[in-house]
C-alpha cells in the first residue's frame, strides 16, 4: 500500500471539510491494508483514525480504533517501541478529550516507562509527555503531582535552544497549579520569570503573554495589591484584544477587572467593566 498517496488523499477530504468522506476513506483504506497484511501502513491509518474520531467528538470510535491498534502492535512483540508510546499518547489524548481520565492516565504513564527505557533524559517528547500529564492530573484535582509533572517538563524545556516562549507558557501554567495549592508566593516567582521571558519578543510577545499577565492580576489580588492587579489585568485585556479581539477570554478578564475595581471602591470604574462583560459575554452566548 502506497502511503504517501494515502495521506495525499486523505488531506483532500480535511481541505473539502468531508467529514464523511474522511471516516469512510479511513475506513476502506484499514480494510485494504489488513487485506495486504501491511501492517505499518495499517498501525498509520489507525492512528489517524484515533486523532480523527477524537477531533469530531466521537469517543466511542476513537477508543475502538485505540484498542484495536494497541492489540496489532503487541501482537507484533512492538509494546517497548518508540511507535507504541506515540499511539499510546495519541489514545490518551482521546481518552482525557472523551472525559475518561482514569484510562488517559493509565496510558500516559505506560508511555512514561517506555520512554525512560529507549529516549535520553533530556529529549524533548518528555516535555510534551509530561505537559499533558500535568494538565490532565490538575483536571482530576491531583494537583501535586501536576504541579511535578510540569516542573519535570520546564527542566526539559529550558535544556532547548530558543525555548523561551514555551518556558515561559509551561511556567505560567505551573503558576495556575501553585494557586491551587495555596502557593501564592511560589505562584508570583513563576509568572515573574515568565512575563520576563514573554517580553524578551519586544512588541509582539508571545499569544501566551496574556495568561502570565491575568495571572499575575490573580497573584495580586490574592495579595490585596488591588492597584497592580488591575494594572496586569488591563494589560492582558490589551494583549487579548490584540491577537484576538474582544472574545469571551476578554470577557472575563473585564469581569475580573470588574471584581478588583469592587474591592477598590472604584464603584465607576467596576460599573464601566461589568457592562462591558456582559456585552461580550451575551455575544457569545447568543452565538452558542
Amino acid at each position: 500500500m502506497d502511503i504517501d498517496c494515502f495521506f495525499q488523499e486523505l488531506d483532500s477530504y480535511f481541505e473539502k471539510n468531508d467529514t464523511a468522506g474522511v471516516d469512510a476513506y479511513l475506513m476502506t483504506s484499514l480494510q485494504k491494508a489488513k487485506e495486504e497484511e501491511d501492517y505499518a501502513a495499517y498501525i498509520s491509518i489507525g492512528n489517524e483514525m484515533i486523532g480523527f474520531y477524537r477531533s469530531v467528538s466521537a469517543f466511542e470510535k476513537a477508543y475502538v480504533a485505540a484498542e484495536d491498534v494497541l492489540l496489532l502492535m503487541e501482537e507484533l512483540n512492538l509494546e517497548d517501541s518508540e511507535h507504541f508510546a506515540t499511539t499510546l499518547l495519541n489514545a490518551a489524548t482521546a481518552y482525557s478529550m472523551g472525559g475518561d481520565f482514569a484510562q488517559a492516565m493509565r496510558f500516559y504513564r505506560q508511555a512514561v516507562r517506555i520512554y525512560e527505557n529507549r529516549l535520553s533524559p533530556e529529549d524533548y517528547r518528555f516535555a510534551g509527555l509530561y505537559n499533558n500529564m500535568s494538565i490532565l492530573l490538575e483536571k482530576m484535582d491531583e494537583n501535586e503531582e501536576a504541579a511535578e509533572c510540569a516542573k519535570k517538563a520546564l527542566a526539559v524545556i529550558e535544556k532547548q535552544e530558543g525555548s523561551d516562549a514555551q518556558t515561559a507558557t509551561t511556567l505560567t501554567n505551573l503558576a495556575l497549579i501553585c494557586f491551587k495549592l495555596s502557593r501564592n508566593e511560589e505562584a508570583k516567582e513563576h509568572l515573574t520569570r515568565a512575563i520576563a521571558l514573554f517580553e524578551k519578543d519586544g512588541d509582539t510577545p508571545n499569544e501566551h503573554y496574556s495568561g502570565a499577565l491575568a495571572g499575575m492580576g490573580e497573584a495580586c489580588f490574592r495579595d490585596g495589591e488591588y492597584e497592580k492587579a488591575l494594572s496586569y489585568y488591563e494589560r492582558a485585556l490589551e494583549d487579548v484584544k490584540r491577537h484576538y479581539g474582544e472574545n469571551m477570554s476578554y470577557g472575563v478578564l473585564c469581569e475580573n477587572c470588574a471584581a478588583v475595581c469592587g474591592a477598590m471602591g472604584a464603584s465607576e470604574k467596576q460599573e464601566t467593566y461589568q457592562k462591558k462583560a456582559r456585552e461580550v459575554i451575551e455575544r457569545f452566548q447568543g452565538k452558542a
